[in-house]
């Protein structure tokens, strides 16, 4: 039997991106745009199921993000996960990729022991690919990146397939350790009807507040004890939960690298020239391509 725990994000459509979206300074508004499940990290979590369904185990799921990250945990239970935990305070605004997998990688150590941590290659809304291996040098875990597909798993070694240029690379792992997976290493399952039905009323700890402040007859100690019996429940990890961790290294305060500015780039058509469908025009323009070193 092996543990997993996937790290997924919920992440901007940036499919939709139009002028409706951009504000005057050309940043995006992200409250303009439909937040998804990355797409990469959707795989991580259907390569970790696998593991699951073939050698036994558990899969857990975690996300750095606001309360609304949370319907993105719920469509982990659709697919199949058996624990959820949301890390979302204040205190973690601002984090770039060195603070976040340092918050990420806390979290993990406080949630238990893994013998995989699975991620995607990298979230659609940064495309650094940096949280990935900086979570898994932080927890001293051996990593292979770009996988594809796990082959086997036996004396605590995992045989693993990676892409590499111009081809594919077998690489052997001693567990625990993190991988990263790229799009397209295997289609995720589709939701079970049978796991929306229970897990659509899975609930953060925030919206039980919510239920115990809107009835005086329910009370909030009551609620959670209910819905961890019933497995329901979205665990909220904030700062004063992960008491060992650094706030100097979180955070703004904790993120060396800061945005200067933000374009938006907005490509439009140069001159055309038009090539007449005669050996003179096929000549004149291979001559041409010739010229500007775009071929020879």
């Amino acid at each position: 039997m092996y543990n997993s725990i996937v790290m997924v994000k919920q992440v901007p459509d940036t499919a939709n991106i139009s002028g409706k979206v951009m504000k005057e300074d050309g940043t995006v508004n992200r409250a303009k745009l439909p937040a998804i499940f990355n797409h990469e990290d959707k795989e991580a979590l259907e390569l970790a199921l696998q593991v699951k369904q073939k050698y036994g185990g558990t899969v857990s799921v975690i996300t750095m993000g606001p309360p609304r990250a949370s319907d993105m945990l719920k469509e982990c239970f659709y697919m199949g996960a058996d624990k959820a935990y949301l890390i979302s305070d204040r205190k973690f605004a601002g984090s770039d990729t060195l603070a976040t997998s340092y918050v990420l990688s806390e979290a993990i150590k406080y949630v238990g022991k893994f013998d995989f941590v699975f991620a995607g290659r990298q979230a659609i809304d940064g495309d650094t690919a940096q949280v990935g291996p900086q979570t898994a040098e932080k927890l001293n875990f051996s990593q292979v990146t770009y996988v594809e597909e796990i082959e086997y798993i036996e004396n605590n070694i995992a045989r693993i397939k990676r892409k590499i240029d111009g081809g594919q690379e077998i690489v052997d792992a001693q567990l625990p350790v993190l991988l990263t997976c790229i799009k397209s290493t295997t289609e995720p399952r589709p939701f079970s009807a049978k796991k929306i039905m229970k897990y659509k009323n899975a609930k953060t700890l925030l919206d039980l507040e919510k239920m115990a402040n809107d009835n005086s007859l329910l009370y909030l100690d009551e609620l959670v004890i209910e819905y961890k019996d019933k497995n329901l429940y979205i665990e909220t990890l904030s700062t004063s939960d992960l008491s060992d961790i650094d706030e100097t290294r979180i955070g703004l305060h904790g993120s060396p690298t800061k945005v200067h500015k933000v374009e938006s780039v907005v490509l439009s058509g140069g001159d055309a020239t038009k090539i007449e469908p005669t050996t003179e025009g096929i000549g004149a323009l291979i001559d041409e391509l010739l010229n500007d070193h775009i071929l020879g």
